[in-house]
């Protein structure tokens, strides 16, 4: 890995960290070439820092360790994009993000879709909604309407109209993230058994 070192006259480069699991940007920090060989050596992530004037290992104090897991050089050789596995919270105020974020996996516009349905339900006029009235009919309602919508699904999958198999798709996803709620559960549950499963 070529990195220019030389750029700044501090000999520093930025190092930005990410979670490898959820993708959200954990901190930033500083690296300069002693800190790069060392985080590579020892697998935990350790900067330069600004204010000690010396190489600090994330967590060597908290125990809140970064655990590398992949490290990208951006196209100008003078930045860094290391992916970990976090243990515990990044920021040193406590909270999982240095910008004070969550960091849980978000699954985009799906997850915008689960918060969608959840408003749908809280909602108080739920006469104008598709989804709460279809909750307020039970659970023996709508897991028959993701039966109703796997069949059309495969009976689109037979077809050779490509429009109507991905518009079926779509219904059943939206009725089985209902189903899924219904149960107490969310998407990232699901993910969860399916990571277990892949790591045996």
């Amino acid at each position: 890995m070529n990195v220019d070192f030389n750029k700044n006259q501090d000999g520093l480069v930025p190092a930005i960290i990410q979670d490898v699991t959820t993708n959200k940007v954990l901190m930033l920090g500083y690296m300069n070439k002693g800190a790069l060989d060392k985080t590579i050596e020892s697998k935990l992530v350790t900067f330069f820092s600004r204010t000690k004037q010396r190489l600090w290992t994330k967590g060597e104090e908290s125990g809140n360790v970064l655990n590398l897991v992949d490290i990208k050089l951006d196209c100008d050789s003078d930045s860094l994009l290391i992916k970990v596995n976090p243990e515990g919270p990044t920021c040193h105020k406590g909270s999982d993000t240095c910008w004070n974020e969550m960091n849980s996996q978000s699954y985009g516009f799906i997850s915008h879709l689960e918060d969608t349905i959840t408003s749908r339900i809280e909602s108080a006029d739920s006469e104008k909604s598709y989804v709460a009235s279809l909750f307020a009919k039970g659970i023996n309602k709508l897991a028959q309407k993701v039966g109703e919508e796997a069949v059309e699904v495969v009976i689109e999958a037979k077809d050779n109209n490509d429009k109507l198999f991905l518009e079926e798709s779509a219904d059943l996803l939206f009725h089985y993230l209902m189903l899924l709620q219904a149960k107490g559960y969310k998407l990232d549950d699901v993910v969860s058994v399916l990571k277990k499963r892949n790591n045996k």
